[in-house]
């Protein structure tokens, strides 16, 4: 039996009893298989190895050079043809003339002198687990010179140079070697002499653009400038110019955007009924601008708002003292070894493990509707009589009313009469609702900054927003944000970004299909076109199982997760409450890592770092901002209860300064699920469209939502005003398009690893010490007793526990002596009679411990 319950070194599970016979026959080869794989796991022979390798890259190396200079000699001794007394002349004796032989003048030539540096990084990789230089790359490149240069000297030995100026015959064949000769040859009978040289120079100037070109570029403009400052210097010893007087320097000229956004859409006049003495009185509006005009003017406009933007040094108050820097003690160097460590080492980058990751291509999304309003004159016209008919028919005078076209909605802005109590606009909400015949028509009264009331009244054809044309807008390229999030167009069409370190949470709730998966796809996708996986890591929750499963390509880029969990997206409630809690550990310890930098946010913190001012050996690391994303929240609350609110509640208090946000979505809005916790803690909320004004009230403090139009229509609130933003659409196959381009690139080894936390599951039931015990040990006790009832349920709605942790409290009150053991169908029952029996025996415990 033992025999055949043998098991596979790589599964802990037995084989099925089908392929007994075959695993019998496999077994001692299996057994080998183990056991050489255990020996070259030993980190004993990696060492061993990596040393060989790396003294034996430096063997080559000499043994090469050397029988560059003393093949001759060499060669006749490997040959048999050496005449008495001669030896080897070869720094590694006759072993390194025969190994130099056969890479130099059998194989590579001078190029094998660029092999040794693959056995070098090789050993040096095994023996000390570094990489001195980019592994595969110097490989790469090694060959490349391996083969490119008995070429090229094969070229300048036997084609330009005449034998025995530079290269004697027999030397140039060793300087070629064998591959050199052959390929020398090919080329020669395929391109000619000519070609090949032209096809030379062409893989040196390849070479040197597509690893040098930035620096390539520097040297030309250091050159550029060298030379230019040398011909001013000439031009002013040649003129003699007087003193010269103050310098009155230009205004810039406007800098031209490249980038072609669509432009706000104008408020449009709408003109009221007036009789003739009113319209000599009331000024004439005027001309629309044209296109090309408006054009210009926003050229204008923009680079007196960046100026505008810019605070001197006067108005910060430090215009004449000297600035104090205080510096935390034992953390940062001094001025004189910050400058000496950046320059030996520069600055730490982030982004070096993967150097090569690129952002996603704009052509993964796809272009929706027409990206251009149709504005329907005779729509707004009649919408316009309607609205002053209707408020006509209740004496409502209205002095002005204009309106402004969204994607969706158009705003109506109208200016009451002196004397028009707003309240009675307000009540004429289903009144004018029913006039225009729409659905979700919404009054504010009044507009928060203007003097205005706004009536949103649904577009007959509405335009899709989709998230190409958000993404490639100049305000979400050039936004300078440290996580931005571009939602969607506002009612005027303007690209709505908002950053989401400055909310710091988000809060998300809707109905069914009003567009909240959509919501986070598109939240998800803008970090992803804007971030490098070593700035961000992604917790994702997905009770549902269906909603964020796309994201599973990206695992070893952007997601983190548990040490030892294979699903990166979490679906089971009880790993969620594990997450949760590592997360509240990770963000504890992030807390303590700014207590010792002298930090006060991640962003200071990441700073110091980058500048090599906080030591890696004292525990301080890059941290990238970590973004925990729940698309069901009321799931969890009503399988795990408090266990999920309370770390979501402690995360949301207190991650802000350490770069942890979360992002919660439910569809269901309701009190018991939105508590006052959460909500005083997210200030940011989105709604989409509920079915009851309580809803509302419930997401956003204030009624609205339920008057919304469904299909991305939203209300977005980061305080007071509540903005009304038609969401990005982005499909399905748009987010699958961009994760496969993600998850194609090179990434890190895994996903990034949270902090490992404690399962509660492993504790031994017996008897437990009072440390060991649940919290609510006493309180579920006294439930127990005061009920007489020993059941798991009761403890679930008296202290709204999730049921794994109620029953592990039903298994600890029957090892302390509570309840009596489990009796099937029967309830437990209950050993201690009253309430102050139980006291007394939770003293006699308290006294005995």
């Amino acid at each position: 039996m033992a025999k055949n319950s043998f098991k596979n070194s790589d599964s802990e599970k037995p084989e099925p009893a089908s392929k007994k016979e075959s695993s019998k026959k496999a077994a001692p080869a299996t057994g080998r298989s183990a056991a050489i794989r255990a020996f070259l796991s030993d980190r004993r022979v990696q060492k061993i190895g990596g040393i060989f390798l790396t003294l034996f890259s430096v063997f080559l190396l000499l043994a090469c050079v050397a029988h560059i200079f003393f093949h001759p000699n060499d060669e006749q001794l490997i040959a048999g043809a050496a005449s008495e007394g001669m030896r080897y002349k070869n720094w590694m004796g006759s072993v390194g003339a025969h190994i130099a032989q056969f890479f130099t003048k059998n194989n590579f030539g001078i190029g094998a002198i660029f092999l040794p540096l693959i056995f070098f990084l090789w050993g040096v990789r095994i023996w000390l687990k570094k990489e001195l230089l980019p592994f595969w790359k110097s490989v790469r490149l090694s060959v490349l010179a391996a083969l490119y240069f008995p070429v090229l000297v094969g070229f300048f030995s036997h084609r330009i140079l005449p034998d025995g100026v530079f290269f004697v015959p027999d030397k140039a064949n060793t300087l070629v070697g064998g591959i050199g000769s052959v390929l020398t040859e090919w080329l020669r009978n395929t391109l000619g002499w000519s070609g090949t040289l032209m096809l030379l120079a062409f893989v040196a100037m390849a070479f040197v653009i597509f690893n040098f070109n930035h620096r390539v570029e520097q040297w030309w403009a250091a050159l550029a400038a060298w030379w230019n400052a040398r011909k001013d210097r000439a031009a002013k010893e040649v003129e003699e110019e007087p003193e010269p007087g103050p310098v009155v320097q230009a205004p810039a000229p406007p800098i031209k955007n490249e980038r072609i956004t669509p432009p706000v859409t104008p408020p449009v006049e709408l003109a009221l009924d007036r009789t003739a003495a009113e319209e000599e009185e009331e000024e004439p509006a005027p001309d629309p601008i044209p296109e090309s005009a408006e054009e210009e003017q926003e050229e204008l406009e923009a680079p007196v708002d960046e100026a505008a933007e810019e605070v001197p040094a006067e108005t910060a108050g430090i215009a004449d003292g000297e600035l104090e820097v205080k510096i935390a003690e034992g953390e940062a160097l001094d001025e004189t070894n910050i400058e000496q460590t950046l320059r030996m080492s520069g600055p730490y980058d982030p982004k070096r493990d993967l150097s090569r990751y690129k952002l996603p291509d704009i052509e993964l999304l796809k272009a929706y509707g027409s990206g251009i309003l149709q504005i329907d004159k005779e729509e707004l016209e009649a919408n316009k009589n309607r609205i002053v008919e209707t408020l006509n028919n209740y004496n409502i005078e209205i002095a002005k009313i204009k309106a402004t076209i969204g994607p969706t909605v158009t705003l109506y802005e109208i200016v009451p009469a002196p004397g028009v109590r707003i309240s009675r606009i307000k009540n004429l909400e289903d009144d004018i609702a029913l006039s225009l015949s729409a659905l979700g028509i919404r009054i504010i009264a009044p507009i928060p900054g203007k003097g205005t009331i706004g009536i949103e009244v649904p577009n007959s054809k509405p335009d899709v927003v989709s998230m190409r044309s958000l993404i490639a807008s100049e305000k979400f390229q050039h936004a300078e944000m440290e996580l931005p999030i571009v939602l969607g167009k506002t009612i005027s069409n303007e690209t709505f970004v908002t950053d989401l370190t400055r909310m710091p949470h988000l809060l998300l709730a809707g109905a069914t299909g009003q567009g909240k998966s959509v919501g986070l796809n598109a939240i998800l996708v803008s970090l992803l076109y804007k971030k490098h996986p070593a700035e961000i890591k992604f917790v994702l929750v997905d009770p549902k199982k269906v909603e964020l499963t796309l994201f599973n390509k990206i695992e070893r880029h952007f997601l983190a997760k548990l040490p030892g969990e294979a699903d990166p997206i979490i679906t089971d409630t009880q790993k969620v409450v594990k997450t949760l809690s590592s997360l509240c550990v990770e963000m504890e310890n992030r807390l303590e890592l700014l207590k010792t930098a002298g930090c006060r946010n991640i962003k200071e913190y990441n700073q110091k770092f980058v500048e090599r001012r906080l030591n890696p050996e004292n525990g301080h690391r890059f941290l990238p901002y970590i973004v925990l994303v729940v698309d069901e929240f009321a799931d969890l609350i009503m399988t795990a209860g408090r266990e999920v609110e309370t770390p979501i509640a402690r995360l949301a208090q207190l991650a802000r300064a350490i770069g942890i946000h979360l992002i919660i979505a439910t569809q269901r809005p309701s009190v018991n699920i939105i508590t006052g916790v959460i909500k005083a803690n997210f200030p940011a909320r989105i709604a989409f469209r509920v079915t009851s004004k309580i809803d509302s009230r419930t997401i956003l403090d204030s009624g609205g939502a339920e008057q919304l139009i469904g299909r991305g229509d939203m209300l977005f609130s980061s305080g007071n005003d509540l903005i009304r933003i038609q969401c990005g659409f982005v499909d399905t196959p748009e987010v699958e398009a961009i994760t496969d381009y993600i998850g194609a690139q090179q990434g890190y080894p895994e996903a990034h690893l949270l902090p490992e936390v404690a399962d509660d599951n492993a504790l031994e039931m017996g008897n437990l010490a009072d440390e060991d015990r649940d919290e609510f040990f006493e309180e579920a006790a006294r439930i127990i007793v005061l009920a007489q009832q020993g059941s798991a349920s009761l403890l679930q709605r008296k202290l709204k526990l999730g049921y794994n942790r109620a029953g592990r409290l039903i298994d600890q009150l029957e090892s302390a002596g509570v309840i009596g053991p489990f009796e099937g169908s029967k309830a437990r029952k209950v050993l201690i009679p009253d309430e102050l029996s139980l006291e007394q025996f939770l003293k006699s415990r308290a006294s005995d411990n």
